[in-house]
């Protein structure tokens, strides 16, 4: 089952195209990464995507509801962290997210269960008395996201939940999205930190007012890239660029100081032949092991093409 499905989800402003033709499918269950520079729609598709605001064209399903036919029981079965959520200053934690709770129509009973538990989870309980105006930015934050899961929704948006935040307040909720993960709900979320996208999700999507390519990390890696293997050897690599390029099955080869990228179709198997034939031409290996790119640098090179083919037309 998908928790969300959009179908040609287009929204302008005026003659500013925001989000163009998006079309894709996230799996229940998935922690979904929604990349791209600032101003290339990803706020304006979560707000959409959550019933805040209503498409120009196109169609879309949340948790089996019809985007525009269901909006109260979408905006019901979501969860949704703003880039800067508003939270009443002169208010205790506790009362905060108390109010909050009535808000999702839950009863005094359920919401102090509720608030007890999640300020626990984010290691605020013992400032559940204190008000929200003395919180730091990263206390805040976490404050917003518990007020997110009150109401306990499977879907859940959570638009750049670490930005701004000291590595332990951001480690803390990279922590608690990996147990909301365990849970089995569904997570959009979108960032600009590119390891914590390769830590956290399952799928990304990369986005720039219209969707780029959806895969999982690896398979991304591996299209934009291709597969290989790095050999490291002894002393300058260059001089061992032409006996692999030799081999019929060798895609590419490259040498930087002591290392030989090679690209293979199946590195698995044909690694061995790669070694003696190194081994033959006299090289001395130090080690062997796959190539590796950054989801980085897989984001920039799909957000640069795209840029210098949007030049071009």
């Amino acid at each position: 089952m998908n928790s969300i499905e959009t179908n040609h989800l287009t929204r302008s402003f005026g003659k500013l195209v925001a989000v163009d033709d998006l079309t894709l499918a996230i799996p229940e269950g998935t922690v979904f990464g929604f990349l791209g520079p600032n101003g290339a729609g990803k706020t304006t598709t979560v707000r959409m995507l959550s019933a805040l605001i209503a498409p120009t064209s196109g169609n879309a399903v949340i948790m089996g509801h019809q985007l525009g036919e269901n909006n109260e029981a979408i905006r019901q079965s979501v969860g949704i962290l703003t880039e800067t959520p508003g939270l009443y200053e002169r208010l205790s934690a506790w009362d905060n997210l108390m109010f909050f709770g009535e808000m999702y129509n839950l009863s005094r009973e359920k919401s102090s269960t509720q608030v007890e538990r999640y300020l626990r989870l984010l290691d605020l309980w013992d400032r559940r008395g204190d008000k929200v105006g003395s919180f730091s930015k990263g206390m805040r934050q976490k404050l917003a996201i518990a007020r997110a899961l009150l109401h306990e929704p499977k879907m859940i948006f959570l638009d750049e939940p670490t930005s701004g935040l000291d590595p332990e307040a951001a480690k803390v909720v990279r922590d608690f999205i990996k147990v909301l993960r365990s849970e089995g709900r569904t997570i959009f979320l979108t960032t600009h930190n590119l390891p914590e996208a390769d830590e956290l999700c399952d799928l990304i999507g990369v986005f720039r007012s219209r969707l780029l390519r959806l895969d999982t990390p690896a398979n991304l890696r591996v299209s934009v890239f291709g597969s290989g293997t790095q050999v490291r050897v002894v002393g300058d690599a260059a001089r061992w660029v032409e006996p692999v390029r030799a081999l019929a099955f060798v895609q590419q080869v490259t040498a930087s100081e002591n290392i030989l990228t090679i690209n293979l179709p199946h590195p698995n198997e044909q690694n061995p032949e790669v070694v003696r034939k190194l081994v033959a031409a006299g090289a001395d290996i130090c080690a062997v092991e796959p190539s590796s790119h950054s989801l980085e640098d897989v984001y920039m090179e799909l957000v640069e093409n795209e840029h210098e083919t949007a030049a071009i037309g």
